[in-house]
């Protein structure tokens, strides 16, 4: 009889997706450490440097190059960088960060994490985050309302000091087609996922250019770049902070003379968190290959990487969002061909909100409490 085998042993297909090749290929046919030594080996061999081997392979090796080194001189462009120094140590026990929607999803897992790295952590939501890390401080706030957030923020400057991050993260999704939302829903949506981020901004960006320096990241997603059927106010409302990002940017350089203020867009696909855990991405396992779901980690991952870096950015994750910007200017045909591929427009077709819920829209359904 064959022995039962262990689910453990698939565990390593879980991450058997596009992105992996793609991070393989990047490390090795696109890294010019790793090209460097294939026309290397070939003259070792006894080719000459004539020999189309060598030529093609050197050729490779220039061209890819120059491409990682004119995009490595775009990122110090924007950055005001140098080519021979990089900038300071970025000191984390001197940070204080506030995480907007931090009781749960990212924020949480967010909050959490910076927590160990002996950061200063601000958690501002309307629901209390459950943490064991004593550096993490709670206030209750809607931050889609001005008024909470003017109050609150006056009370953690005076009881902590000025956040030197800001990482507004907090949204919420009703997932209904246009004519079924409420005037509430609307609102709602971008109060919390448009509106916050000008609130927070107003709160705590004075103290960052009084300091000259700071990082306000902004978490955004997919749709703010591509539509989909039952997202028209989400996908809407992440447009515009996505907007928000890119103008902000220039101010700071413009007119507020705070290159050194950092601003860092988030552009995630699906992300397997409360807020869209309904949503049917696809069961076919050519789709979960080229459209991959985000674990929490992944992401939060990136962003600490970005504060740690110290450079301004936009993070799109995973690799088939990085095809989005690009999608409008496709011929139709292809446009919807990937629109059909992951399901986009019936994935919410049987959406439960989680999130977010306002108290006439009672409570989960009893079914659908255990996520």
């Amino acid at each position: 009889m064959e022995a039962q085998r262990s689910p453990e042993a698939f565990l390593v297909f879980d991450a058997l997706d596009f992105d992996m090749f793609v991070k393989v290929f990047t490390h090795t046919l696109l890294s010019p450490f790793f090209m460097f030594f294939v026309p290397v080996f070939y003259i070792f061999q006894g080719l000459s440097y004539t020999d189309p081997a060598v030529l093609i392979s050197g050729i490779h090796y220039v061209a890819i190059s120059a491409y990682w080194f004119l995009k490595w001189c775009s990122r110090l462009y924007r950055n005001q960088g140098s080519l021979l120094f990089g900038p300071g140590r970025f000191d984390w026990g001197e940070q204080i960060v506030v995480v907007t929607g931090g009781a749960s999803g990212i924020g949480e897992l967010l909050a959490n994490t910076l927590a160990v790295r002996n950061v200063t952590v601000i958690v501002l939501d309307v629901n209390p985050i459950v943490t064991e890390n004593y550096n993490v401080t709670y206030y209750k706030c809607d931050v889609s309302k001005w008024e909470e957030v003017e109050a609150v923020s006056k009370q953690i400057i005076e009881e902590i000091g000025h956040p030197t991050v800001l990482i507004n993260n907090a949204g919420v999704a009703q997932g209904k087609l246009i004519l079924d939302l409420s005037e509430e829903d609307v609102k709602q949506t971008f109060n919390v996922n448009t509106l916050a981020h000008f609130w927070t901004l107003k709160a705590f960006l004075p103290g960052m250019i009084q300091q000259k320096e700071g990082h306000i990241i902004t978490v955004s997603s997919v749709m703010g770049l591509l539509g989909a059927s039952r997202m028209t106010d989400y996908a809407a409302s992440k447009a515009a902070v996505l907007s928000l990002n890119e103008s902000l940017r220039y101010e700071l350089d413009k007119h507020y003379n705070c290159p050194k203020i950092r601003t860092t867009a988030v552009i995630p696909g699906h992300i397997l968190t409360p807020m869209f855990m309904f949503a049917n991405i696809g069961s076919n396992p050519l789709v979960k290959f080229f459209v991959p779901s985000l674990h929490p980690i992944t992401v939060v991952k990136r962003i600490i990487e970005a504060m740690d870096e110290q450079h301004s950015r936009t993070i799109i994750l995973p690799f088939y969002c990085q095809l989005a910007p690009f999608l409008r200017l496709m011929p139709s045909f292809i446009r919807d061909f990937f629109q059909w591929l992951p399901g986009a427009d019936y994935a919410l077709d049987d959406f439960v909100k989680i999130t977010g819920r306002r108290p006439e829209e009672g409570e989960v359904p009893t079914d659908k409490k255990e996520y």
